[in-house]
């Protein structure tokens, strides 16, 4: 049972951050947080979960550009678990845009464009659970 400001959130590296090899920056930015990773795995995204991950985008001129971006290469999958971890993880990432991230944050350091952006998070609680729920199955995340 999680404490009350404890949360579990969903965060993904992107291919153009694996590509990099940024992976192991990043996670270690987020252990020093003190957030736990509670789950983790290196994975090709099948255009129908990117479509599924991406739903609310569905409508949107750029759903195609998201889908081949997410499915283009492997992206690190990641469940973490930690005091309000959603918007501290969204927080550390930074604003979609690199070029209005803040300083020190993912983004701000490792970004190029709002369409290359290295990481992704979810945005809200229902998400999290929903993603969460897409990447990993049932006994894949530690208790």
């Amino acid at each position: 049972m999680l404490l009350p400001s404890m949360e579990r959130t969903f965060a993904m590296i992107k291919p153009d951050g694996v590509r990099r090899g940024l992976t192991p920056e990043i996670l270690i930015r987020l252990q020093r947080k003190g957030y736990r990773v509670v789950g983790l795995k290196q994975m090709m995204i099948s255009r129908e979960l990117a479509q599924s991950h991406y739903a609310e985008h569905k409508e949107r001129p750029f759903f195609g550009e998201l889908v081949d971006f997410i499915t283009s290469g492997p992206v690190v999958a990641i469940a973490l678990e930690g005091e309000n971890a959603i918007t501290g993880w969204r927080g550390m990432m930074g604003a979609t845009n690199p070029a209005n991230a803040a300083p020190g944050t993912i983004r701000a350091d490792f970004a190029t464009t709002t369409g290359e952006n290295v990481t992704h998070g979810s945005d809200s609680p229902e998400s999290a659970q929903r993603e969460l729920g897409l990447f990993f199955g049932p006994g894949e995340l530690l208790s």
